[in-house]
């Protein structure tokens, strides 16, 4: 039953928009989160406060990056791992290149 009252209290008829009311519309969605407008009789678009937007974009964008990390990890072997010093021979690297670089941080 409450996901009837919720259907029924977050969808608007875009009819709305016409008389008026879409400042009234806008207020509710900043306060009580997303509406579902409807156009005849079917859901045209999703209303949602510019905070919850970038909420979920930054939700989605978690998500890809986790399940990047997840197969990443499935085929991550130690034995293939180098040490910073194998690098630094690599790319010719001294102790000094990195006396005047500030603490670097990685995400």
């Amino acid at each position: 039953m409450s996901s009837i009252r919720s259907a029924i209290e977050n969808t608007i008829p875009i009819s709305l928009f016409n008389r008026g009311l879409a400042g009234k519309i806008f207020d509710e969605v900043k306060r009580y989160g997303a509406k579902v407008v409807m156009k005849n009789n079917t859901p045209e678009c999703v209303l949602l406060s510019p905070d919850e937007y970038i909420r979920l974009l930054d939700e989605v964008n978690d998500a890809r990056l986790l399940a990047v990390a997840a197969e990443r990890m499935s085929h991550f072997n130690p034995a293939t791992l180098i040490s910073q010093e194998q690098v630094d021979q690599e790319l010719g690297f001294t102790p000094s290149d990195y006396e005047n670089a500030d603490d670097i941080e990685f995400e």
